[in-house]
């Protein structure tokens, strides 16, 4: 029939990055040899969803067909929804100074009820959405499932990075189902239907909305076929798909703002599904971390999960690197990340334990901190006296797990950010104690 074979993995996965995956939830419901075909199997309507320009080269043309209790097209209008704490491109609310910022991880109110779309927090962004470029922060804090409020959502403005930091989560696609848990992450593509639903009481982590080209993995140059994070180890759903006629609503997240519409039925109908554009899941404990074994220490680029490209060549939209548990055995090096400025701007997040830069304390896990273009940061006093005065004996750093989102763009928080109590006012003060050492 000239589809792939499915290889099924891990209860209900495919394994594999970008691959030709074919797969369906009833034996014969995908169409032998013919993508729309005149009657498809079950009497399901074909559908093509793009993930690129129909003429985008072979290794980024990005498409699957799918096959459809009932086809995409309207049943009722897209009417606004107002929505109070997200926002989008262009992020031009507040002025943006050159000054680092952190803040404490945001509280959700006890006595108000949000699902995963009502509890989105927008912490900051760049670019231009209707170019293709750039990307929004946002937080996520959620009490409640959407198939609570029989409510659906897919975003057409860019793919969705979600990283959770407390909370497992269920997400219902319409490729099938994913299940994810702090320190695995979750990518939905631009414009694939999903719904949240929550395995615990509560859960909150980290958005990277990709107003960009889709996120990749990165070019591995010198280190060859193997390191970093194999293609093996993403895994995508097998089909799985609700015949549900109970009213529900769709929303969208559509040049910037939320529109929703009433439909009669369950928009997740996909019966069965083959292409390259589909959600995937990813455990952050399987990046094979590459480090030094001598003196010095590289680039934190060797800790890229996934990157954005750009038009200029090695100068990422987005770059997804994250800061694992791994052996440090550099001898006669100043081991923590060293005081840098960067033509970069980093968004940091802390999933769990305590950041190896910062062992004063006030980076918790599910804070933040913004670092933009030239800002100058590094180690607190504590951290940076520690790593002088050391015996560098082989080290295994354990217990906590770093992300950032880096991009070539300067990152503008938005108002609430700036005004949230949240916000560290003394950030600046980290390095207060850092004294003059010089002697002739």
């Amino acid at each position: 029939m000239g589809y792939p074979m499915i290889d099924k993995h891990n209860d209900g996965y495919m394994s594999g990055f970008g691959n030709e995956f074919a797969t369906e939830a009833l034996e014969g419901a995908l169409p032998r040899g013919l993508n729309n075909p005149q009657k498809a199997p079950y009497n399901l309507y074909a559908e093509q969803l793009s993930g690129s320009a129909f003429t985008a080269p072979n290794s980024v043309n990005k498409r699957s067909w799918l096959y459809k209790i009932r086809p995409s097209v309207p049943q009722s209008e897209f009417k606004p929804l107002a929505h109070a704490a997200l926002q989008s491109a262009p992020f031009d609310e507040a002025r943006t100074a050159p000054n680092p910022l952190r803040w404490d991880p945001l509280v959700a109110p006890d006595d108000e009820k949000m699902d995963f779309i009502d509890g989105l927090w927008s912490v900051a962004g760049n670019g231009n959405l209707n170019e293709w470029a750039g990307l929004a922060v946002h937080l996520y804090r959620c009490n409640r499932s959407m198939g609570d409020t029989k409510r659906y959502f897919y975003n057409s403005d860019g793919e969705l990075l979600i990283v959770p930091q407390a909370g497992r989560l269920k997400i219902h696609t319409e490729m099938g189902i994913i299940e994810i848990e702090p320190t695995e992450i979750c990518v939905i593509p631009r414009g694939i239907k999903f719904a949240v639903d929550l395995l615990d009481d509560q859960a909150n982590g980290y958005i990277c909305e990709n107003y960009g080209q889709p996120l990749s993995l990165p070019e591995k140059g010198p280190i060859g076929a193997n390191g970093m994070a194999n293609t093996r180890d993403f895994l995508t759903p097998v089909a799985a798909y609700e015949e549900n006629e109970q009213a529900c609503t769709l929303i969208t997240k559509f040049n910037g703002r939320l529109f929703q519409r009433a439909l009669d039925h369950s928009p997740l109908d996909v019966v069965a599904w083959h292409g390259n554009y589909a959600p995937y899941k990813y455990d952050l404990k399987l990046f094979q971390a590459t480090n030094t074994v001598n003196f010095d220490h590289p680039d934190p680029s060797i800790f890229t999960v996934l990157t954005s490209p750009s038009p200029l060549d090695g100068t990422a939209n987005i770059d997804f690197v994250i800061f694992p548990p791994r052996w440090i055995v550099a001898e006669n090096t100043f081991r923590p990340p060293y005081f840098h400025r960067n033509i970069m701007s980093e968004f940091m997040g802390l999933i769990e334990g305590v950041y190896e830069g910062k062992i004063s304390g006030g980076f918790a896990p599910g804070g933040a901190s913004i670092h933009n273009a030239m800002i100058p940061h590094g180690p607190d006093q504590k951290t940076y006296q520690q790593a002088i005065e050391e015996a560098q004996e082989p080290v295994y750093l354990s217990g906590a797990l770093a992300f950032m989102f880096e991009s070539r763009y300067i990152m503008h928080p938005t108002k609430q950010a700036l005004e949230s109590p949240a916000l560290q006012k003394d950030y600046i003060k980290t390095w207060a104690d850092l004294k003059k050492n010089f002697k002739q």
